[in-house]
């Protein structure tokens, strides 16, 4: 009995020198191990409320209703406008849902009549049948606000669209600013020597001299774009320095970009001509339009290319409106990329479906051409894309196939965010860009 109380001690022992020796260890552990926890609930949070559309909804726009404006960036009070077609064709009855989000684009808090005057579901209303054209379609048109609702507060919205039974088919996000501090922004090249020909280092200044800020480290949130690319945020930045009414962000490495390259483009509102960038047409049950298969770029010079940063413009001069006598066509992209993939796969990434990773613009690689390709139904109209890398943790990656130089022009965005203590949503409060055509050194 004596003989097993004392291995029965030592074993205690052993073991409580071993916990206390290696405390520190099982702590960090434990750490790293919450942290990856909440990270990956993080991310997946993040995405988990967006729905991309069904193969038969095209053209989705979400814009200002003013002219050479394309990011889902509106003043409190003014217009945004949503647009799509069907291309079923059936006139089906579609409803709308608007909803306010957080910094982290999830649903806040509140109650829809705290941000919303009228109804935040209602059904589209405005919606006719195309005409002369091969594919067939249903244009629907809304616009924010209306005569039965009005958005009261700034901040992060989702708009979904919804079918007969309430299902959500798509949704698309836009941000609703209220300006109380202005935002100073700057684009630079890389402070990173190793990265110097390669990245952009953005850094501005919040001025508010206007807003009482007790705690500007928590109440003052921000995030960061390349050219309103939603997979392109940087965020959870706090000021580098506070002096006096000024948070100054001017950070070496937190907000910096890969500068990848010009977008490629074609414009089809020919579409039954080969023009720049278009190889030839053809016609069966409808268009089909051949671009010139693009090279990989990533290790050519820099070459300059006249862009829209990613986005789309629908147009023809076939007809007098767009919207009902804009005929599709499907576009067939090739891409001749000899490297390594190592598992990933690649896309055709632009506006045109909002900066989406999905199978109708991923590419297959064909053994018969040796090139990369893919087809995507498209309204007439200018496009601007480019290709990236996706690996198999979604990661995106935009210049591994198309180069990385810091002459590229893009368009840098500051959303500022503001929730005093006690608040129960998220405004914003700020917005801010800058162009790297001029970088300042």
């Amino acid at each position: 009995m004596e003989l097993y109380l004392a291995q029965k001690n030592t074993t205690f022992r052993f073991y409580k020198r071993f916990i206390i020796n290696n405390m520190a260890s099982l702590k960090l552990f434990t750490l790293s191990f919450l942290i990856s926890i909440f990270t990956a609930l993080n991310l997946w949070s993040q995405n988990s409320n967006i729905v991309n559309p069904p193969s038969n909804i095209k053209s989705i726009t979400l814009k200002p209703k003013k002219p050479n404006a394309y990011a889902p960036i509106i003043h409190l009070g003014e217009t945004i406008e949503l647009t799509f077609d069907d291309t079923d064709g059936d006139e089906k009855i579609y409803s709308y849902k608007i909803e306010h989000c957080d910094y982290n684009w999830q649903v806040s808090n509140i109650v829809s009549t705290e941000y919303m005057s009228g109804f935040a579901q209602d059904r589209i209303r405005n919606y006719e049948n195309s005409f002369n054209t091969l594919q067939y379609y249903t244009h629907y048109q809304l616009q924010i606000p209306n005569q039965n609702n009005r958005i009261k507060i700034s901040g992060n919205y989702l708009i979904s669209i919804l079918d007969e039974d309430d299902n959500i088919i798509f949704n698309r996000r836009f941000i609703v600013y209220q300006p109380k501090v202005n935002v100073g922004v700057t684009a630079h090249r890389s402070r990173d020597i190793a990265y110097i020909n390669e990245k952009h280092n953005v850094q501005f200044i919040i001025n508010n001299q206007n807003l009482l800020l007790n705690n500007p480290n928590e109440e003052i949130k921000v995030a960061i774009y390349r050219n309103n690319d939603w997979n392109s945020v940087i965020k959870n930045i706090k000021p580098k320095y506070i002096r006096g009414s000024q948070l100054l962000y001017n950070y070496v490495d937190e907000i910096s970009f890969w500068a990848g390259n010009e977008f490629l483009y074609f414009d089809t509102k020919e579409i039954r001509n080969a023009t720049n960038n278009i190889a030839k047409t053809r016609l069966g049950n409808i268009f089909n339009t051949y671009l010139y298969y693009n090279e990989a770029r990533g290790k050519k010079p820099y070459s300059f290319y006249p862009d829209v940063n990613g986005n789309f413009v629908l147009r023809t001069i076939d007809a007098d409106d767009i919207s009902l006598e804009g005929d599709y066509s499907f576009v067939h992209f090739a891409l001749e990329y000899n490297e390594n993939l190592n598992n990933n796969n690649i896309y055709v990434y632009g506006a045109f479906n909002d900066w989406q990773i999905t199978d109708d613009n991923k590419m297959n690689f064909n053994r018969q051409t040796n090139l990369y390709e893919t087809t995507i139904l498209l309204k007439q109209g200018f496009y601007n894309y480019t290709y990236v890398s996706v690996d198999e943790n979604s990661q995106i990656n935009t210049h591994t196939i198309e180069g990385s130089y810091y002459q590229t022009e893009n368009e840098y965005t500051v959303i500022v965010y503001y929730r005093k203590f006690g608040d129960l949503y998220d405004q914003v409060i700020g917005v801010g860009s800058a162009s790297s055509e001029k970088l300042q050194n």
